[in-house]
């Protein structure tokens, strides 16, 4: 079983940046894909990125463009750098792993405890 956690949550101005770590131990990590969803208040989880252990990456069209995923297998840890950030992206981001990569919730099998991201208007 693998464990997650993210890092890099916070409070920004709408149209800046950050960035999202999250750390994975307890297995292989270059075999899994890794993927990012968010849930804003009273909203389902929805997906936003997901890089595969060839690291081919997939987007959310809504944040295609602006939102980059990469993953460093030496370190265990993947990174989601957001920038031009819009207040309606306030929400919960987790990490979370998988076998396939694909963009449903039910795709992946372990999960991180989010982290906040508030985008001030």
């Amino acid at each position: 079983q693998v464990q997650l956690v993210e890092s890099g949550g916070g409070l920004v101005q709408a149209g800046g940046s950050l960035s999202l770590s999250c750390a994975a131990s307890g297995r292989t990590f270059s075999s899994y894909a890794m993927g990012w969803f968010r849930q804003a208040p009273g909203k389902d989880r929805e997906f936003v990125a997901t890089i595969r252990w060839s690291t081919i990456t997939y987007y959310a069209y809504s944040v295609k463009g602006r939102f980059t995923l990469s993953r460093d297998n030496d370190k265990n840890t993947v990174y989601l750098q957001m920038n031009s950030l819009k207040p309606e992206e306030r929400a919960v981001y987790y990490c979370a792993s998988s076998r396939s990569g694909g963009t449903r919730r039910e795709d992946y099998s372990e999960w991180g405890q989010g982290t906040q991201v508030t985008v001030a208007s």
